[in-house]
């Protein structure tokens, strides 16, 4: 539900004001005479606090929140092991939207919600061990992957659009080192949060090799 506050400016104080006074002619307000330019004065200053009055209306909604956002994300416990540092006021503003909202759940479509949430698309693989009846050319897995399954994962093509980056690997970094994600919200540990226990997580990123990801290798 969208609340709809006119906003009072300097002007319109002003006039309240001057409708405030005592009635007589030795109260009236003739343009630009001292007692104008007083209550213009005393005016600017209750437009300023009406500003504020309909700003705090944004600071109460996490997803709007600017000034309070800090005293959010101290009350959420943010920010914590999967998001990181976020690079962004948005991406801080997404995280804390998905700390607060977030519900989770033991199925492919709450794992495929959560990811959304953060700006990533995502499909879910499961796999199941060999067995009888299988078809010619079908993997022959192990007992282990009863209880595996897989997240293949994109992010959203309004998400890239204003990411500086897919994926970076840093100077020094080891061997073998995981490619970064998409951004400072981790999906992989959102994913990994919500997984049941017993099971294991596999990850696959669906990413072209682009331009700017050979240049974060060379820099």
């Amino acid at each position: 539900m969208t609340v709809d506050i006119q906003q009072r400016d300097g002007p319109a104080y002003a006039n309240q004001l001057a409708q405030l006074l005592p009635r007589g002619a030795a109260w009236e307000v003739a343009p630009d005479s001292l007692r104008a330019r007083l209550l213009e004065a005393l005016a600017e200053e209750f437009a300023r606090i009406d500003g504020r009055g309909g700003a705090l209306l944004d600071e109460a909604d996490p997803r709007t929140t600017l000034e309070l956002l800090p005293d959010w994300e101290r009350v959420a416990g943010l920010p914590d092991s999967c998001t990181g540092a976020p690079d962004s006021v948005q991406e801080r503003q997404v995280a804390l939207r998905e700390k607060l909202t977030g519900v989770a759940g033991q199925n492919a479509a709450a794992f495929i919600e959560a990811a959304a949430r953060i700006g990533y698309v995502i499909t879910i693989e499961e796999h199941r061990p060999a067995r009888m009846g299988m078809r010619l050319g079908e993997r022959l897995n192990g007992a282990d992957w009863a209880y595996t399954w897989t997240a293949r994962i994109s992010p959203f093509d309004s998400y890239l659009e204003e990411a500086s980056f897919l994926a970076q690997a840093r100077l020094g970094d080891r061997l073998g080192v995981r490619l970064r994600g998409f951004g400072a919200l981790d999906v992989e540990c959102v994913i990994r949060r919500m997984a049941p226990a017993h099971t294991i997580v596999l990850f696959a990123y669906d990413v072209e090799p682009t331009a700017a990801m050979w240049m974060d290798f060379t820099a």
